[in-house]
């Protein structure tokens, strides 16, 4: 918000989680916060993220 931009400014987001058991409720949480067209999305299942967390998300934001 400080930088004048919403989540309807996203372009594309990078979704990692630790276990893919966890992505139907990452996909309900994800739907919460993104309204359609969702923006583009990769959902990537990694061995561990820093920190013991189990989900990381980055985001692309449109200028």
């Amino acid at each position: 918000k400080a930088a004048g931009r919403s989540f309807d400014h996203v372009a594309r987001a990078g979704v990692y989680l630790t276990s893919m058991s966890d992505f139907v409720a990452m996909n309900g949480i994800y739907a919460k916060y993104f309204s359609q067209p969702f923006p583009a999305r990769t959902t990537i299942a990694v061995a561990a993220l820093p920190l013991g967390a189990c989900v990381e998300i980055d985001l692309v934001v449109k200028a």
